[in-house]
């Protein structure tokens, strides 16, 4: 079982200078197969909506100081030579489909092709208000950016069109090194779901049980099979947001929350419901620098005891 690990991007909490390059750096020594960032472009005091789009539900502290994922994921990328380098997930539709597909490759080039385009739509009528685009028309603009991203990563010239892109006959570069890995989150809906078993190279949930993602994961493989693609293709990289704290039991405690011991237990479930890798992020529970990495050493120690590693 491969293990990713989050990197730091709250601003409140670390030096984004030394920091990043510090856990980058050991997280690599000490095992962790790829490293992850997240998106959140702005924090709005009064949200239009909950987290994750469910009402009512408060944003994180940790959203309020998010730092820009291509960023971070260059400074880690300076710093190692194997780890793969993740986001999970990048809002496809922010930006333009050139901008975004040139950004990515450009990065998978500086890294030696190490980067996995783990994509999303998202759920913040906010953010999308911020970067002036039609949050209603969020999901059509993912389909194109994933369509546009390919096209123009693929062989020059390049002619493509869609609702918000047209090139005409153009050189594009750079140049992905190989077939960048395209994952997607959601997957919560029927339509999310045929979007990741038609275009997607793998799955990427944030914060499900492992039962829930055992499920999940069957429905997007059966629909992947039934479109003629071979689900042994696909990847399933769950995403752990980990935060420490005393033990709770029963239907009280949430996926990931707990002791050692218990999130321990729900990372490796996620193992055995599929999941060829596992992101664990310990930035919501770290205070650190060095409380992260240790924590992260720890995790990464129990679990290779048990087998995972």
């Amino acid at each position: 079982m491969k293990l990713g690990l989050g990197l730091p991007q709250r601003t409140d909490r670390y030096d984004l200078r030394n920091d990043v390059v510090h856990i980058a750096r050991a997280a690599e020594r000490a095992g962790y197969s790829s490293l992850w960032v997240y998106e959140r472009p702005l924090f709005p005091l009064e949200p239009t909506d909950g987290l994750y789009g469910v009402p009512g539900l408060p944003w994180p502290d940790g959203y309020r100081t998010s730092a820009d994922p291509f960023t971070v994921l260059a400074l880690a990328s300076a710093v190692t030579q194997t780890v793969r380098l993740g986001t999970s997930v990048l809002v496809a539709p922010f930006r333009p489909s050139l901008q975004l597909a040139s950004a990515l490759a450009t990065l998978d080039v500086a890294s030696g092709g190490r980067v996995i385009a783990g994509l999303g739509c998202g759920w913040s009528s906010d953010e999308y208000r911020g970067v002036g685009v039609d949050f209603a028309r969020r999901g059509q603009y993912l389909d194109e950016a994933i369509d546009a991203c390919r096209a123009l990563w693929g062989p020059d010239p390049v002619t493509y069109r869609d609702s918000r892109t047209v090139i005409e006959n153009a050189l594009v570069k750079p140049k992905p090194p190989a077939p960048l890995p395209v994952l997607l989150g959601g997957g919560y809906t029927p339509r999310a779901v045929e979007r990741i078993a038609r275009k997607a190279d793998g799955w990427l949930p944030a914060g499900l049980p492992a039962t829930a993602v055992a499920e999940g994961w069957k429905r997007i493989r059966d629909r992947a099979g039934e479109h003629g693609r071979d689900p042994e293709r696909l990847e399933l990289i769950p995403r752990a947001n980990v935060m420490f704290g005393r033990d709770v039991s029963g239907a009280e405690r949430q996926p990931f929350h707990g002791t050692l011991s218990q999130v321990v237990d729900d990372i490796a479930a996620l193992a055995e419901a599929g999941a060829t890798e596992i992101l664990i992020d310990l930035t919501w529970t770290a205070r650190t620098c060095e409380e992260l990495l240790d924590l992260a050493l720890q995790v990464i120690g129990e679990l290779g005891a048990g087998g995972f590693r």
